[in-house]
């Protein structure tokens, strides 16, 4: 079956006869064809399928501080204790932050029911400026800013030197400068930490300029109920890896603000069942862009999850990029836009049960586009997965066990429907894996229907199909992929896989699988 030079056609269910038109041999040029479907009817009871290409956001979501409403309550101005002021107040009262710089020198720990807002473009930071500097062969030093040495938590990019976990992030003029694990290593756009002698060096002449160090660990946190966060900038914290610069409580809605450039994660829901975290511009946190934990249908919609992981976690696994959510029943991810995240686009690992994942726009992340990860009764629909799993580094890799467009992985009724999947390192991957067991048991692949896709494959090893390995095959029956559209640059190329076996897309239908599915050639130019 692997050198086939024409067009099959059906003559009776289940029999290959060649057709006149011919098809280029594996390695050739390729066919540059619009017709919608070149080898259906293979099977018996086919049904060509062409998605709809979803709803998803277009890249001008509506998110972010200029999004909020009026604000009217009590106003608290630069220079105020923010988070006295708000200690003091009773339950359900409205602040309004004025516009400007707001220093948070302690966490603000609001109270059920009560509105943190502005409608003016304040800026809550947790940093601090760093001055009385002093020349140093060649760097600039100042010392007793730095917190005591504190444990190593998480996993760094680099293995080695693993400083991803510092959380102190230095700012010169706005602009962040990459950390670097020794002295010897500072060059202008950089900064070393030195904890053991409490000095920071910058490789910039900080004369005239701003400096600021990253100090408050965390901006908004409480176990209040029903508190509101909007139209606000929260920058500039010093978050523990897994931690929020704004953690989500029971009932919170947080929307319309600006989170950014915090060390770890940017918006974090723990025990937050039912909140809402909405309409945000989420970018830049130096691990994660959003974390969720033990949550009961919480809701992430209409946010932009962007440029997340600037401090070196590991990019092919761990914890880091878009968002993940583990331990939470219920709740959707819903019309995000997730662009050029150092890690997974959008992750669920751990113990997510009915979850949802739909109309996303998921777009040039690192690793996989979507990683659903021992979880069970997952929904992932109507999303747009292009351009990711492309990034290189630490584990990552090309083939299935590496993920793609879509990565389900020891999971089980999970339903992949209706997504557009296009030009990721791979299509769609389904993965079992040996994973030890947990509160639902043993971990398992059961269950997998992936129906209704469009995937576009073409070059390199890009693939769609199943893997396992010797301590966790998968039963006959348990994997299903029907009545989706392939988009391929060649029949003849080996773009499926099955358990370590390839096919092309001919081969591929006599396998069993994709019964209704539709296969197009077009070139790679197109």
């Amino acid at each position: 079956m692997k050198a086939p030079t024409a067009v099959v056609a059906i003559v009776a269910a289940g029999t290959i006869a060649l057709a006149g038109a011919t098809l280029p041999a594996q390695g050739s040029p390729v066919l540059d064809s619009d017709q919608p479907d070149l080898i259906s009817g293979i099977l018996p009871d086919d049904r060509p399928s062409t998605p709809t290409p979803p709803a998803v956001p277009s890249g001008d979501l509506q998110a972010g501080p200029s999004y909020a409403p009026a604000c009217m309550g009590v106003t608290i101005k630069p220079g105020q204790d923010a988070t006295q002021i708000v200690d003091d107040a009773p339950n359900g009262t409205t602040f309004c932050f004025a516009a400007g710089l707001h220093r948070i020198s302690q966490t603000i720990r609001p109270k059920p029911n009560q509105v943190l807002a502005s409608d003016q473009g304040a800026v809550l930071t947790g940093s601090v400026k760093l001055t009385k500097w002093t020349a140093s062969n060649g760097d600039w030093v100042t010392t007793g800013v730095l917190p005591p040495a504190y444990g190593q938590t998480g996993q760094c990019e680099d293995n080695v030197a693993n400083i991803c976990y510092l959380r102190e992030q230095v700012f010169l003029d706005g602009k962040h400068l990459t950390r670097v694990a020794v002295r010897d290593k500072v060059v202008p756009g950089t900064f070393y930490a030195d904890y053991a002698a409490n000095a920071v060096y910058v490789g910039d002449d900080p004369a005239g300029r701003a400096v600021e160090m990253s100090k408050t660990g965390t901006a908004i946190q409480s176990s209040a109920n029903g508190v509101t966060v909007r139209g606000l900038t929260i920058e500039h914290f010093a978050t523990p890896p897994q931690g929020g610069a704004i953690q989500l409580g029971l009932g919170w809605k947080v929307y319309a603000n600006d989170i950014r450039w915090n060390h770890a994660v940017g918006a974090m829901l723990v025990n937050a069942d039912s909140a809402v975290l909405e309409k945000n511009l989420i970018h830049h946190n130096g691990q994660l862009g959003i974390g969720q934990y033990s949550t009961l249908n919480g809701t992430i919609s209409a946010n932009e999850v962007s440029y997340n992981n600037t401090d070196g976690f590991w990019i092919a696994d761990w914890e880091s990029g878009g968002i993940k959510t583990t331990w939470s029943n219920g709740g959707c991810v819903t019309g995000n836009l997730i662009k050029a995240n150092r890690g997974v686009g959008l992750w669920s690992d751990a113990y997510d049960d009915g979850r949802t994942f739909n109309a996303n726009q998921i777009v040039d992340n690192a690793a996989d586009g979507i990683r659903y990860e021992i979880g069970r009764n997952g929904t992932i629909a109507d999303n747009t997965i292009t351009g990711n799993g492309l990034g290189t580094g630490r584990g990552s890799g090309t083939s299935l066990w590496d993920g793609g467009g879509i990565n389900v992985n020891t999971s089980s009724n999970v339903q992949v429907r209706d997504n557009v999947v296009a030009n990721n390192v791979n299509g769609i991957s389904i993965q079992s894996r040996t994973r030890g067991s947990g509160p639902w048991g043993l971990n398992l692949l059961r269950d997998i229907v992936v129906s209704g896709n469009q995937v576009t494959m073409k070059g390199g090893t890009t693939a769609t199909g199943m893997v396992q390995n010797s301590g966790a095959v998968i039963p006959a029956g348990e994997v299903t992929l029907k009545a989706n559209t392939y988009i391929l640059d060649s029949l003849t190329a080996d773009r499926f896989q099955k358990t370590g076996q390839w096919y092309s897309a001919t081969e591929w239908r006599q396998t069993g699988q994709d019964a209704g599915s539709t296969f197009t050639i077009r070139s790679l130019a197109r």
